[in-house]
């Protein structure tokens, strides 16, 4: 039996609900349940997110943990995390990857979690992002070098900010830096501080507090308009001066032993 069958079964019974009291309750039909719960068949993403909420645990949990009496919950990263995100499918059921264009970024920081407001922006959907609550952020300035400015990063919804891992990058969501794509100096802990460090040398990391910090995504893809350039082969001239380059390194070595 899959964790989400026997999640669903568990968690049914836990409420003491039978499967046609459970169906009323979540607006399905009881041989939907009964389906779920014998493996026939599984819940779309869309109905999974509406039943992780209505057992009141976590997405992330509902799929990818075996929930039984020695279960329990991971602890959030924020009370201010605990929220359905807004999302749109389209034609087909398909979820779509929402698109927040630079023009759009202040204005996001007041709509992110108004259905309208997300329900609005450009949308496209792309087949090899599925499981998971994606969105589409264009980053502006040089701080991330050498992905360069305007480059889209798309991005996977972050339920549990204790996930945050160090070393990886993130699309941080704040009230005072507003939508900045950086990569984690540590894990996020509860009542600590993230540190948020930019690729490009030229900019020092910073540290950011978990009740400024409004959504956290993770980095899955960038597009980008810019192309890479060739790596240029290698002319004389260029290896006459590395010859030169490395005499005069080893050259000094020598004069300091």
């Amino acid at each position: 039996m899959s964790k989400i069958s026997s999640n669903i079964k568990f968690l049914r019974k836990k409420k003491g609900l039978t499967q046609q009291q459970f169906a009323d309750q979540v607006g399905i039909k009881r041989s939907l349940v009964g389906a779920y719960e014998e493996e026939r068949a599984e819940p779309k993403y869309e109905l999974l997110k509406s039943l992780a909420l209505f057992f009141d645990i976590s997405i992330d949990d509902f799929i990818n943990e075996t929930i039984d009496e020695k279960w329990a919950p991971k602890p959030k990263g924020n009370p201010a995390n605990l929220r359905v995100l807004s999302i749109s499918v389209d034609k087909e059921d398909n979820e779509n990857i929402e698109m927040v264009p630079m023009k759009a970024s202040a204005g996001y920081l007041n709509g992110y979690a108004d259905p309208e407001y997300v329900a609005a922006l450009p949308k496209f959907y792309l087949p090899m992002f599925k499981n998971g609550t994606f969105r589409a952020f264009e980053i502006k300035g040089d701080s991330m070098l050498p992905l360069p400015s305007g480059s889209v990063i798309i991005a996977e919804y972050l339920e549990n900010w204790a996930d945050v891992k160090a070393g990886e990058t993130y699309i941080v969501v704040s009230k005072t830096e507003g939508i900045v794509y950086k990569r984690a100096g540590n894990k996020f802990k509860e009542n600590k501080k993230l540190k948020l460090i930019s690729d490009n040398p030229v900019y020092d990391p910073y540290e950011i507090s978990g009740e400024d910090i409004l959504e956290i995504w993770k980095a899955k893809a960038f597009l980008s308009t810019q192309l890479p350039e060739p790596t240029p082969e290698p002319t004389m001239e260029s290896l006459t001066s590395m010859m030169a380059q490395m005499q005069r390194s080893i050259a000094g070595l020598q004069t300091k032993n």
